[in-house]
């Protein structure tokens, strides 16, 4: 039998994939993370964790104690709550990937909110190239532009929004007015580089008018937005990022408009867990702000 208070060290490395964060979190030097670490393997028998690049990534047995570990944690704090008739707060670590526009214009306004209500969630937001998997435990929970097919999953839509054709005043003064599809072609177009595309949703000027192509390229949709507010192009913004901006004004709205959807992706094993439950539900209520927030009030 292994040492229940093993499984503690277990989780705190589970979630930050280094010994050292893990070490600080509970108080307890890394030496010590790392002996009992090893004691829980013996005891069990299999390798927990696979170590390279300087983090510890969970085996398929590490992920399977995972599941019972954090159910575990749970009934302890529920049994505490129930005992002392305290209500307790929600604690640990939630990795949530999402598209750098979303996380830059929706979520990032609204995180001194969610830590004032959560302050023991440590919340990791991930904005690289591509959404983590959560099937495979990269992420908890994913924000994603279309539905999964595969994995053991738990998968909501969150809601809808737009993306319009913009360009600044200045742009539009210098180099004319498009007033259909086929005009774009003779301006200078701002889009993403095709081969770093993570995601079908992204390529939105084909969807404009087939074989449109970027002569302006940038792999974030953050600098996408700044070329075409300093008057490079025009580009596809989405309505929650371009309609918020004085320097910008749609182009050709009553003509071209895309709608995406907004996925929220879990992996079937966390959805219970009253941390994940309390990321859903803030955002979700983020998601809501983009129905009073921006939209395309300003044309050409």
């Amino acid at each position: 039998m292994f040492d229940w208070d093993d499984l503690r060290v277990f989780l705190a490395v589970a979630r930050a994939r280094k010994i050292a964060p893990a070490a600080r979190a509970l108080g307890i030097d890394a030496t010590t993370i790392a002996r009992r670490l090893a004691r829980l393997e013996k005891a069990l028998g299999p390798e927990l964790f696979e170590v390279g690049a300087g983090e510890r990534t969970l085996t398929a047995h590490g992920q399977a104690l995972l599941s019972h570990a954090e159910n575990i944690e749970s009934a302890a704090l529920a049994a505490m709550e129930e005992a002392t008739g305290r209500e307790r707060h929600l604690s640990g670590q939630v990795r949530l990937s999402v598209a750098e526009g979303f996380g830059t214009w929706v979520l990032a306004p609204g995180l001194a909110d969610f830590s004032r209500r959560h302050p023991g969630i440590r919340l990791d937001l991930i904005t690289a190239s591509g959404f983590l998997n959560p099937s495979k435990r990269e992420a908890d929970m994913a924000v994603m532009l279309a539905r999964p097919q595969r994995g053991r999953l738990s998968v909501r839509r969150m809601g809808d929004y737009r993306l319009h054709l913009y360009a600044s005043p200045a742009y539009l003064a210098q180099a004319g007015r498009p007033r259909n599809a086929s005009d774009l072609r003779d301006h200078v177009l701002v889009g993403y580089v095709p081969e770093f595309i993570f995601s079908p949703e992204l390529d939105y000027l084909d969807e404009v008018e087939a074989g449109l192509e970027a002569s302006l390229r940038a792999t974030s949709i953050n600098m996408q937005h700044r070329m075409i507010a300093e008057g490079a192009g025009i580009g596809v913004l989405p309505d929650f990022i371009a309609g918020r901006d004085a320097r910008l004004v749609p182009v050709m709205a009553d003509r071209v408009e895309i709608m995406r959807s907004f996925w929220l992706v879990t992996h079937g094993d966390l959805k219970k867990l009253p941390r994940i439950a309390a990321v859903a539900l803030w955002l979700q209520e983020r998601i809501e702000t983009l129905k009073s927030g921006a939209s395309v009030g300003r044309t050409t």
